[in-house]
């Protein structure tokens, strides 16, 4: 029977995070994912990698300092995934004084360090583009610097990564039990139809929102973890101004919103903060919901916001700490590392809560953890690139360059599509094709059939859904001929 150092139950940026981690300090690894990777929370998110400017007002200072220090890290990392951003507070003096505001911002500069980001600045916004798309154009604004992510996609390359140094990916794989026989975890695994039965010397539990139904229906008798379920809902509406900084929207309510450039041609906008009980699986952004961000949004910007022209909706499911205090939007985003068995048991990590911005030090944190019984090498991943991060001195202009040069045939915004979904590795997907007729034929957007046996076979994409809107998010403004295009190649 097949026995692995440490199995992670979770296919989400947390349970990737730890798979490639621990893959590198020379375990032996086994990651259970019942859909896709990153199918669940991590591609519902807002985009952002950020400190968190709006926890300065809960002071949570540690938690903001250190994800602007992971900020940093994903920035050199991955520098195609993870892009810098400038982010336009306008003030609304009913809200928070200006002198507040001005604190706050010079304060977020001060923990970032010495950040590779431009500082902070006060704007006129009478005079700066960014007041144009508003309706109150003139007053201050607020102008700070954080990044924006494709958050699917940052999880396929820890996935990759995790793979490439010997962890055992399985997708469209379900856990049916798991229990403690002797000083190992006995696994039974379906996929399908087909059982197969498998040992780990320790368990991990990054299940994220399904967390605490893991323990309650399969890990039985392990002690109970307590997750409180938010849900965040976003829109995809048509692009709302033309330059590309991104806006946060002061609601009267307390809350704020994000106006983001979402791709070349639409606006993201969220978040909500909705608590929820039940399946996460079935979480949809409401009604109600998209009420609330429209008509935030329009009371901001010139251009009408209106429900029937939204192009898509998502929501994701935040695995909160349950700490019995506080609001939905105020809850902590600090997470916690729940340990389970007694002495001379496998052990059992369950991690709880946390921010995309802090999944590569959470996932550090949980295998430094697996340090008490399992022998390994030290911590790596702080200076190690993310498979096609790799961009050397010329930076992502020069991958650009070099594929004006090497593929002069890509449109240009194709050639900026597949140069951030892949960095350096674009020209492993590219292969030999010296005019766009070898990518195949085209199958959605400006998806070949080339990259579609790429995604196919390196990236674990089975479905469309796998590829329009997590590999790539294509789907987003599809047309049904597209989709079943896409299906019915898949299906060849």
């Amino acid at each position: 029977m097949k026995e692995f150092d440490v199995a992670i139950i979770g296919g989400g940026i947390n349970g990737c995070g730890i798979a490639r981690d621990a893959a590198g300090r020379g375990l032996s690894v086994l990651l259970i994912e019942q859909g896709d990777l990153a199918s669940g929370t991590s591609s519902y998110s807002s985009k952002m990698i950020h400190g968190g400017i709006r926890y300065l007002e809960h002071y949570d200072f540690r938690l903001v300092r250190e994800s602007l220090h992971e900020r940093e890290l994903l920035l050199k990392n991955a520098p195609h995934l993870v892009r810098p951003m400038r982010f336009v507070i306008p003030h609304v003096a009913s809200m928070r004084p200006a002198w507040m505001m001005k604190i706050g911002i010079r304060l977020y500069d001060f923990l970032a360090g010495r950040s590779v980001l431009p500082k902070s600045r006060v704007l006129d916004l009478a005079d700066d583009p960014a007041g144009a798309p508003l309706r109150a154009s003139g007053g201050a604004g607020f102008e700070y610097s954080d990044c924006v992510a494709d958050d699917a996609r940052l999880v396929i390359a820890n996935a990759i990564d995790a793979q490439e140094r010997g962890a055992d990916i399985r997708t469209k794989t379900r856990l049916v039990s798991a229990r403690r026989v002797g000083q190992r975890w006995e696994l039974v695994l379906a996929e399908g139809v087909k059982r197969e039965t498998l040992h780990a010397r320790a368990l991990v539990n990054a299940a994220g929102p399904w967390a605490g139904s893991v323990i309650e229906t399969i890990v039985k008798g392990a002690a109970p973890v307590n997750v409180r379920l938010v849900k965040g809902s976003h829109i995809v509406y048509p692009r709302l101004y033309t330059h590309d900084r991104a806006y946060v929207l002061q609601n009267n309510d307390g809350r704020i919103i994000f106006a983001i450039p979402f791709g070349e041609k639409y606006t993201l906008i969220g978040t909500t903060d909705v608590e929820i009980a039940g399946d996460p699986g079935h979480a949809t952004a409401s009604a109600e919901e998209i009420q609330y961000l429209c008509r935030l949004a329009e009371h901001f910007f010139k251009t009408a916001v209106e429900p029937s022209r939204v192009v898509w909706t998502f929501a994701g499911v935040r695995p909160l700490i349950d700490d019995g205090k506080g609001s939905a939007s105020s809850a902590t985003r600090e997470y916690k590392i729940v340990a389970d068995g007694s002495y001379g048991e496998a052990p059992l990590l369950s991690l709880i809560g946390g921010k995309l911005t802090a999944y590569r030090a959470m996932s550090e944190d949980v295998v430094n953890k697996l340090g008490h019984w399992l022998a390994m090498r030290a911590a790596w991943t702080a200076n190690e690139p993310l498979p096609g991060g790799d961009l050397g001195a010329r930076g992502f202009d020069g991958l650009l360059a070099d594929l004006a040069r090497d593929h002069a045939y890509l449109p240009a915004a194709t050639a900026r599509r597949i140069a951030h979904a892949y960095g350096r590795r674009v020209m492993n997907m590219l292969g030999d094709a010296k005019k766009i007729e070898d990518l195949g034929v085209r199958l959605a957007g400006d998806l070949h059939a080339r990259e579609l046996a790429y995604l196919r076979e390196h990236e674990w994409a089975k479905t469309a859904d796998d590829v329009l809107f997590r590999r790539t998010k294509l789907g987003v403004g599809a047309s049904q001929i597209e989709i079943d295009a896409v299906k019915t190649a898949l299906a060849a």
